[in-house]
């Protein structure tokens, strides 16, 4: 995980590795789409009380397997991604799974927080959150979830950023 910050905001790099169990593969395989989720929230430091929360983002995935065209799709938004689709910024499309997998394990110059919320001379902690949403997949799925960990897929970070007065 990398942090940058310049004159427009704070932008987080990450890569995430993880390789999907056979079970949620073979669900992928039969149609079912998975949807993941990256979050990524800012505190700035306060002795006399808790962190203060200055911005929060999250970004939600939904990979998909069009059995017509034999191929993987992709669906990038910042909000909730619903059947009806609405609200999606992104779509892509893949020859194989590998390759729709990077394009997801892969987060690059995400802009986190604004200018205006960061204070020069200020310490900071991000922190950064990635996750398949179990609660988005169908409910017969979701009880066979539960406590099983082939379908845990999830990765979180802490990172401290110190903003400096050259801005």
């Amino acid at each position: 995980m990398r942090l940058e910050t310049d004159s427009d905001g704070v932008y987080l790099t990450a890569g995430v590795k993880f390789e999907l169990s056979t079970i949620v593969e073979d669900a992928l395989l039969k149609g079912i789409p998975m949807f993941f989720v990256v979050e990524a929230d800012v505190f700035r430091d306060r002795w006399y009380w808790y962190d203060k929360r200055v911005a929060s983002v999250a970004r939600h995935m939904r990979l998909a397997y069009q059995p017509l065209t034999r191929g993987w799709r992709l669906n990038v938004s910042p909000n909730v991604i619903t059947n009806v689709g609405l609200g999606v910024t992104l779509n892509q499309n893949f020859e194989s799974l590998p390759d729709a997998l990077a394009a997801i394990q892969r987060i690059s110059h995400w802009k986190i927080a604004e200018a205006s919320a960061i204070e020069p001379d200020t310490r900071y902690n991000v922190d950064f959150r990635f996750r398949l949403d179990v609660s988005q997949l169908p409910r017969p799925f979701q009880i066979g979830a539960v406590g099983e960990a082939d379908w845990n897929i999830a990765a979180s970070r802490n990172q401290r950023l110190t903003v400096e007065n050259s801005r």
